[in-house]
């Protein structure tokens, strides 16, 4: 059965559920073109200020669809298709202006995994556990994990990620501040809309720009880090979206 996505509202949250239990809420181009359209509309509506992104059955995501994978292994243009669909759904998630936040129960791997680190934060249950690899199958890795594996935990602790045959324990990735919050079992998805909830109240042109700017930073020498931050910083003022100034 293929995974669906589910949205649902909470405040100024929306909560997007990767839901297809049977497949521990496997991936497939259906999901991706589900995910973007569902960021976009997000993305334009001025009461969601932030979203969380879970999946169901205490599960976050055991990667994409190995069915689909085993079926078309030797057709490379229907691979690499996949491949750049999912892409597009990560680069969506990086360059939404507002807070995406992981809230993972159970497993994230291979492409899970992927979307997790394409999310800005991540709450992890005390039960969750993190692969490079779907169900311990050697594979390179997708959706930009290579990258933001490195961004997060530096050269060597990704080579022992996307090298790693047995997932990583929560404890782990949080020592690794790969998950911002560690929470008991069963209340990520809780813990991560009181989260958003509390970033939807801050000015949205602050957070987006704050997000744009770590997201250009790595690729950024510091003297024009600092020229982008004067831009930003003076386009919020003049929008009077600073605390004790206004644009009047």
């Amino acid at each position: 059965m293929t995974t669906e996505l589910l949205t649902e509202r909470h405040g100024a949250t929306l909560l997007i559920t990767l839901s297809g239990p049977a497949t521990r809420n496997a991936l497939s181009t259906q999901v991706f073109a589900a995910g973007i359209e569902t960021l976009n509309m997000a993305e334009s509506n001025p009461d969601v200020g932030a979203v969380v992104l879970t999946g169901a059955g205490g599960h976050f995501c055991s990667g994409a669809d190995l069915q689909h994978f085993l079926k078309n292994k030797h057709n490379l243009s229907a691979q690499g298709a996949q491949i750049d669909a999912f892409n597009q759904w990560i680069e969506a998630l990086r360059s939404f202006p507002k807070p995406v936040i992981a809230a993972v129960e159970g497993l994230a791997a291979g492409s899970g995994l992927a979307l997790v680190m394409a999310c800005d934060l991540v709450v992890a249950a005390e039960t969750a556990r993190f692969s490079a690899h779907p169900q311990q199958t050697p594979l390179t890795p997708d959706g930009g994990l290579s990258h933001t594996l490195v961004q997060a935990l530096g050269r060597a602790r990704a080579l022992e990620v996307l090298w790693q045959g047995s997932p990583l324990s929560a404890q782990q990735w949080h020592q690794w501040g790969a998950a911002q919050k560690l929470v008991p079992g069963g209340t990520a998805v809780q813990a991560a809309i009181e989260w958003g909830e509390d970033l939807a109240r801050l000015p949205a042109s602050v957070v987006s720009s704050i997000k744009e700017l770590v997201n250009d930073a790595p690729h950024q020498s510091l003297r024009a880090q600092m020229t982008a931050e004067k831009q930003h910083a003076l386009i919020n003022l003049a929008q009077g979206q600073v605390p004790g100034h206004s644009a009047d």
